[in-house]
């Protein structure tokens, strides 16, 4: 049995309960035993007590759309690194996206990653299952073994449904297992193979574009079919602004619709693809520096609800082509939080609302305990220094993938300590960097 825990002199924030204040945090079991404000009347005997210095203490955070290797392709990316890549930005809780060999569509599938989890990895791992099989776009899944086989959400990962007949019929099969729809959405015949966002920029690099009609035209779609079914409906990630003023329209009669946005979009523009570098070669594409104002407006209106890495490893030989031919996608785990922090010192999101956009109303749309640092609570939290200093650099990044659009990025604020059920699974050597 561990040790009592008990973290004091801390900023406490916590989204859940827009609690922001000086305190402590007893832990005991892997559970929140108690949260005060100033000192904590005294530790339990034998406890290990940790002063944070007036570091951030916050919740961990929770990724929605994270894709890793295994099972079929671990040469990117395992469960184990993945998850030692997440810690190490503060990521206690992520969710597998299902675009795996085999695919995650069968409950057996989920069942491997979930013990492969259990056994390899030091966070916490959330399964997504397919939509449709073999993610195919052609015959739904079956959602009710796959939500026993303990799937936490359902969603056909990069892949779009094309089909709105088959989409509708997911949709209600979704609603009578009231389980949640992760979408993302993109018409493959307006995106025609274009390779970035349409545009002055992408003729002047001699690239195909791809318009943003073709995100905004299924989000409609998808967004009656999700009214009319009545399920649970999170668009994936979005990136323009038309997409922002759908969405809220939509909000004002739909509880029950979400949306995502990625770190990429809410920080990175369409002109830092430069020079044909391709790990700025994302889906969706980085959009004008317009589009991503009116995401960064849409977080702090409360239009879009979370913030995730998009983390998508892939190895050198599929991003050092020429950018028209090189693959999607890049890292994210472990510069998720310094990256937001970028929108906290600007001045153009509050810390409170970043951070819930990245614990706990992620954790609220997947139905779990975690997200939050009240009683009761898993001790998944995180202690950061938000002022340090540090660059990323290649030889720091721990994912088997380098492909990060932040390489050589200088950020402000760092992920110093991580706890997962109460043990700490990550802790920043400051002596080897400093």
């Amino acid at each position: 049995m561990a040790k009592p825990l008990l973290i004091k002199n801390a900023r406490i924030v916590d989204p859940a309960t827009d609690f922001d204040a000086i305190g402590a945090l007893l832990v005991e079991d892997g559970t929140i035993i108690e949260r005060v404000t100033g000192e904590h009347p005294g530790a339990p005997e034998g406890a290990t007590i940790r002063d944070a210095k007036g570091m951030l203490l916050s919740p961990g955070l929770v990724d929605m759309r994270v894709f890793t290797g295994e099972p079929g392709h671990e040469y990117r990316e395992t469960l184990s690194s993945a998850a030692k890549a997440a810690a190490s930005g503060g990521v206690t809780s992520f969710m597998c996206m299902p675009d795996t060999l085999p695919a995650i569509d069968d409950g057996a599938v989920v069942d491997f990653i979930i013990r492969r989890a259990q056994a390899e990895a030091i966070v916490n791992v959330l399964p997504a299952a397919a939509i449709t099989k073999g993610l195919a776009g052609k015959e739904i899944t079956e959602f009710g073994l796959l939500k026993k086989a303990g799937a936490v959400c359902l969603s056909d990962g990069r892949h779009s449904i094309q089909s709105a007949a088959l989409l509708r019929a997911a949709f209600t099969y979704a609603a009578n297992f009231d389980m949640t729809i992760a979408h993302h959405v993109a018409d493959n015949s307006l995106a025609g193979g274009g390779v970035m966002n349409a545009g002055l920029f992408a003729t002047t690099l001699g690239l195909k574009g791809i318009p943003v009609e073709a995100e905004t035209i299924p989000l409609s779609r998808d967004l009656q079919l999700a009214r009319m079914s009545g399920v649970k409906y999170h668009a994936a990630q979005i990136s323009c602004s038309r997409s922002v003023e759908i969405l809220a329209a939509e909000k004002q009669s739909n509880s029950k619709i979400s949306a995502g946005v990625s770190i990429n979009n809410l920080t990175l523009n369409e002109l830092d693809v430069g020079q044909y570098r391709t790990f700025f070669k994302l889906s969706p594409p980085l959009r004008a520096e317009d589009d991503r104002l009116a995401t960064i407006g849409g977080l702090r209106a409360g239009t879009i609800d979370t913030i995730h890495s998009g983390h998508d490893p892939q190895d050198a030989e599929v991003k050092r082509r020429p950018f028209a031919e090189a693959a999607e996608g890049a890292i994210g785990l472990e510069t998720l939080f310094a990256a937001a922090l970028r929108l906290v010192h600007s001045g153009e999101v509050p810390l409170m609302t970043i951070l819930g956009a990245m614990t706990s109303r992620p954790a609220q749309i997947l139905g779990l305990n975690s997200g939050r640092l009240q009683k009761g609570a898993p001790a998944d939290f995180i202690l950061a220094d938000i002022d340090y200093p540090w660059v990323v650099t290649e030889n720091s990044i721990l994912s088997r993938s380098q492909n990060t659009s932040f390489e050589g990025a200088r950020f402000t604020g760092k992920v110093m300590a991580t706890y997962v059920a109460g043990n700490c699974v990550f802790e920043h050597n400051r002596e080897a960097t400093d």
